[in-house]
């Protein structure tokens, strides 16, 4: 099984970046909408981003902000990836192409239609998460896993999975095949403060699940 790319969303602080890089995560994403419980100002973001290895990606998530602003914070703090966990359109997706960073566009899963609709999106890579009537991500819910068997990661391309994973459903979660797993709300004790103790647990059975070693 090759091994998914593991990212951690909703840092807020240095501890849990240093924790979760160690442990083995690929992606950490900051959260750049001043009404999520996880906002972060850009400038401590990148105190943060400052103390990082060069191979950690890092993701800056908008929700429905405009193109000047992303790619001001993209720029100024050198990210790697925006994510656009809002209502974009395709249209202002592509309105991103000359950004420096790569673009995932977030999809709020109710059924398979949504599923369908990601496919109008032409950007670097996909996540589908949880619907929410008012939440945009890192609610802790997920949404019904049994639809995703009817597509892989080579539909969509490059696809993240996120959505209520934690430590009881990782297996699950890796053994679905997509290209990375987005984890937040499930290795917290509160919105934007990590669980070391869980995100521990959810690496190791990532690992175990990777090396034969774990449920299948």
């Amino acid at each position: 099984m090759p091994a998914p790319k593991v990212k951690i969303c909703g840092i807020t602080n240095a501890a849990d970046a240093v924790a979760a890089v160690q442990l083995g995560a690929d992606l950490l994403g900051f959260n750049f909408y001043p009404k999520s419980p996880r906002y972060i100002e850009p400038v401590e973001a990148e105190k943060i981003i400052s103390k990082l290895p060069a191979f950690v990606d890092t993701v800056g998530v908008f929700v429905n902000a405009d193109a000047d602003t992303i790619r001001k914070i993209t720029g100024d703090l050198m990210l790697n990836w925006a994510q656009l966990h809002g209502d974009e359109t395709p249209g202002f997706c592509v309105s991103l192409d000359s950004l420096p960073a790569q673009v995932i566009k977030a999809i709020r899963v109710k059924n398979m239609r949504d599923i369908e609709y990601a496919k109008n999106f032409a950007t670097d890579a996909i996540l589908l998460d949880a619907f929410h009537p008012s939440l945009y991500g890192g609610t802790g819910e997920r949404f019904d896993w049994k639809i995703l068997p009817e597509i892989t990661g080579h539909i969509l391309g490059r696809t993240f999975l996120a959505g209520g994973i934690n430590p009881e459903n990782i297996i699950e979660a890796v053994g679905l095949g997509f290209y990375g797993v987005d984890i937040c709300s499930g290795i917290e004790d509160s919105p934007g403060k990590k669980n070391h103790k869980k995100m521990t647990e959810l690496f190791n059975k990532i690992k175990a699940v990777l090396t034969g070693k774990g449920e299948q």
